[in-house]
């Protein structure tokens, strides 16, 4: 495992080359992919360099065009590049199928009993995100019952139980058997969310509070809010509807639909 390497972070983007260099001289691997973020600007032309088929794969969350990845990558010829954006594919970045393709809402019934909330901040660096914390709190819904997975928002006066960070496993759990989700806009958390037929409630970071590097998350909150897979809000503006009109939402994945009929 290489070292955390964060948004932007050039002297840990830098310091993984060598490691890398090693990894992909001594062992065998049929393709590298990657979809970013700072690490896939050393890895994939390492990994081309050594003779491995390189791509770098456009976040979903990126609609309106590259990432700062993305812009270094695409200058180096040997790495090919693929969008899931129609609206920017051209002869240099290929269109490829979005990984929310085959999702859509659909809804659900709950028993009648007061919403258990998880609610997931992720586990990106040096960002904390108080506003969402707020937020759930002015909702009335976290109580005893609800579960924070709270990353770098240290926090002291949560109910419920509250972690820094979960086990695979345990988040998975968790967020299963949760009535109402609240996740950070990660794509990865989004995804996860979806393949465990959540609709979850999106909270957006914002750069001017401090929250990310940049406002890369009002894309991917554009993109799930017209596909209505989730409902994405800045994080000051979750509230008390909005959690439980996700409730009453659940995700299907037409893609796992059609293969267990077939089965």
């Amino acid at each position: 495992m290489l070292p955390y390497v964060g948004p932007r972070d050039l002297k840990g983007t830098l310091a993984a080359a060598a490691p890398l260099m090693r990894i992909f001289h001594t062992e065998r691997f049929d393709a590298a992919i990657s979809t970013g973020a700072a690490i896939a600007t050393a890895a994939l032309p390492l990994a081309a360099s050594a003779g491995i088929p390189a791509t770098y794969i456009e976040s979903v969350a990126r609609v309106d065009g590259p990432s700062m990845t993305g812009r270094l990558l695409q200058n180096v010829p040997s790495v090919h590049l693929r969008t899931q954006a129609p609206g920017w594919a051209n002869t240099r970045w290929k269109l490829c199928d979005s990984v929310l393709s085959t999702y859509r809402s659909a809804a659900r019934v709950r028993p009648a009993r007061r919403h258990r909330l998880f609610v997931t901040l992720g586990t990106i660096r040096g960002y904390r995100f108080d506003s969402v914390v707020d937020a759930v709190l002015a909702t009335g819904l976290a109580d005893e019952h609800t579960v924070w997975q709270l990353g770098e928002t240290t926090r002291e006066d949560l109910p419920g139980a509250v972690h820094d960070y979960l086990a695979p496993e345990d988040f998975t759990r968790i967020a299963a058997s949760a009535d109402v989700v609240v996740s950070h806009a990660g794509v990865g958390s989004l995804l996860e969310m979806l393949a465990l037929g959540v609709h979850p409630v999106l909270a957006i970071r914002n750069a001017a509070r401090g929250e990310h590097v940049d406002d890369h998350q009002d894309q991917i909150a554009a993109l799930v809010n017209s596909l209505g897979i989730a409902t994405a809000v800045p994080g000051p503006a979750v509230t008390r509807e909005i959690c439980e009109r996700a409730a009453a939402l659940t995700t299907i994945d037409d893609l796992t639909l059609s293969s267990e009929r077939a089965a």
